[in-house]
C-alpha cells in the first residue's frame, strides 16, 4: 500500500479490526519512509461474476452499478451510511451464494428489492418501479397494495 503523502511503496500495518459494518475490516498503516498514519478499508469484492442482461449482452459484475440504482431509490429518504453499506453486502452475499460465473441482471433486481422491502418500503417501491418498469398509475398500486396488505397481517397476528 503506497503512502498517500510520500507515495513510498512500504508500509506496515499497526492494527487491524473489523469495521464498524462488520463486514469490513479497518487497518490502521504506518509509512515506512515519513511515518505517516492512515487508515484503510479492506471490503468483499465480487471476482469473475457475469451479468446477463435483459436484452443478452454479458459484461462484468459492477459494483458501482448498484450502489448508484440504490442511492436513487434512498434519494431524499434517511438511511445512515453504515447501514446502506450494510445493504450492499447483505446483497452481495445473497450474490455470491448462488455460486455461480454467471447471473442474470434480473436476479440481482429480484435480490435487491428483497433486501430493500426490509430496510425502506419507500425506496423498496421507487426501486421496484424502476426495475419492474411499471407502465401506469395500477402497477404502481398493485404493489403497493401488497405492501400494506403484508402490513395489515403483521399487525393483526402481533395483535392475536
Amino acid at each position: 500500500m503506497k503512502c498517500p503523502v510520500c507515495h513510498h511503496q512500504d508500509t506496515k500495518v499497526i492494527d487491524s479490526r473489523a469495521a464498524t459494518d462488520g463486514l469490513s475490516i479497518r487497518r490502521r498503516r504506518e509509512c515506512l519512509k515519513c511515518a505517516f498514519r492512515f487508515s484503510t478499508y479492506e471490503e468483499i469484492e465480487i471476482l469473475n461474476l457475469t451479468v446477463v442482461k435483459r436484452n443478452g449482452q454479458r459484461e462484468s459484475y459492477n459494483r458501482e452499478k448498484l450502489i448508484k440504482g440504490l442511492r436513487r431509490a434512498f434519494e431524499k429518504r434517511s438511511i445512515t451510511e453504515d447501514r446502506f453499506k450494510k445493504l450492499i453486502h447483505s446483497i452481495e452475499r445473497d450474490l455470491q451464494a448462488l455460486r455461480k460465473s454467471e447471473i442474470t441482471s434480473s436476479k440481482i433486481g429480484q435480490i435487491s428489492m428483497k433486501h430493500l422491502k426490509k430496510v425502506d418500503k419507500v425506496a423498496y417501491i421507487r426501486f421496484a418501479s424502476v426495475y419492474e418498469s411499471f407502465k401506469d398509475a395500477h402497477e404502481f398500486r398493485r404493489e403497493l397494495n401488497k405492501l400494506l396488505v403484508r402490513k395489515v397481517h403483521k399487525v393483526k397476528s402481533r395483535l392475536t
